[in-house]
C-alpha cells in the first residue's frame, strides 16, 4: 500500500472518530439502558434509540399492556431478573416501584447506577416522571416534547367537554371500582366523565350489584379482560339484571393500559370519551 494511500485512509479514520466523538458530546447519557419494570419500558423506548436500550421488559410486547409494543419489537426483552442485568451490564437501571424488592437492593448492593421510578396516578405526576427519566437519560429536550404533546391533548380535551353530565362506574373487577387517585379516575376525568366512586377515598372500593344500581351510573365501563377467566368475578360482572340494564350502555376499556400513568394516557383520555359518547343515550 503506498504511502499516500496510507495517509487518506489514516485521515478518513481521524474523521469518523471525531464525527462520532461529536455526536456522542451532541447526545449526551447512558448508551445502553435496561428497564425492570413495564412502567418504564415505554419511557425508554420514546426517549431512546433501539441500539441505546440493552432491554425492557417482556410486558413491552403485549399490545394489551405496553403503548409501544411495536418498537419494543426492535429491542430485546428480559424477565426481571439480575442474573440478565450481569449479562447485559447496562450503564443504567430503570426500575419501578413493583420491580422485585430482592432484585433492586442487590443492585444497590452491587453499586449498579439504578434510576427508581415511582409510579404516576394522575398527570401531575405523569409530568414528574417524565422529566426525572427523561434528564437521567439526558433527554430533557425529547422529554419536554412528549408533554408538551400530551398537555395539547388534555387542553383540547378541556375546551370540549361534554355539555351533558355522564356518570360512569368501571365494572368487572369483582365489585371493585376505582375511585379518587387511580389512574382510571385521571382519564376518565379528563375524558369529561364523572366517576360515581370519585367522592369516595381509598382508590378502590366495594360495590354489591344493589349499591351500583342504587349509584345510577349512566355507563358501566368494562375492563377489556373481564370475562377472560370464568369464575365468581366474571359472574358478579356479567350478572343478567346488569346486562339487561346496560345492553346498550356499557363500554369496554383496555384496563392493562391504565396500570401506569404515561404520556399517552392523554390519547387513551380521547378514545374513552369518543366510547362514551357513542354509548351515551340521547336526551
Amino acid at each position: 500500500m503506498s504511502r499516500a494511500l496510507l495517509l487518506r485512509l489514516a485521515l478518513c479514520i481521524a474523521l469518523a472518530g471525531g464525527a462520532a466523538a461529536s455526536a456522542m458530546a451532541s447526545d449526551p447519557g447512558p448508551r445502553h439502558v435496561m428497564s425492570l419494570s413495564m412502567c418504564t419500558d415505554d419511557l425508554l423506548l420514546e426517549l431512546l434509540p433501539p441500539e441505546r436500550i440493552a432491554s425492557v421488559t417482556y410486558y413491552s410486547r403485549d399490545a394489551g399492556i405496553s403503548y409501544e409494543w411495536p418498537q419494543a419489537a426492535n429491542v430485546r426483552i428480559n424477565w426481571g431478573t439480575v442474573e440478565e442485568v450481569l449479562a447485559q451490564k447496562p450503564d443504567l437501571v430503570l426500575a419501578g416501584t413493583y420491580t422485585t424488592p430482592a432484585a433492586r437492593a442487590l443492585l444497590k448492593k452491587m453499586h449498579y447506577p439504578l434510576l427508581e421510578v415511582p409510579p404516576a396516578e394522575n398527570f401531575d405526576e405523569v409530568r414528574a416522571v417524565t422529566r426525572q427519566v427523561a434528564h437521567a437519560l439526558g433527554r430533557d429536550a425529547a422529554g419536554a416534547a412528549l408533554l408538551a404533546n400530551m398537555d395539547a391533548t388534555l387542553q383540547s380535551l378541556a375546551a370540549s367537554r361534554p355539555q351533558r353530565v355522564i356518570r360512569v362506574a368501571a365494572w368487572g373487577e369483582g365489585g371493585s371500582i376505582p375511585g379518587k387517585g387511580t389512574m382510571f379516575d385521571t382519564i376518565l376525568t379528563a375524558a369529561g366523565g364523572v366517576n360515581i366512586a370519585a367522592s369516595l377515598d381509598g382508590g378502590y372500593r366495594s360495590f354489591d350489584i344493589e349499591q351500583l344500581l342504587a349509584a345510577r351510573p349512566d355507563i358501566l365501563a368494562y375492563a377489556g379482560n373481564v370475562s377472560d377467566t370464568p369464575g365468581h368475578n366474571t359472574d358478579i360482572a356479567q350478572h343478567p339484571l346488569l346486562r339487561k340494564l346496560y345492553a346498550a350502555r356499557s363500554i369496554t376499556y383496555p384496563s392493562a393500559l391504565y396500570n401506569c400513568g404515561v404520556v399517552e394516557s392523554a390519547d387513551a383520555a380521547v378514545a374513552l370519551r369518543a366510547s362514551l359518547l357513542k354509548a351515551m343515550p340521547g336526551p
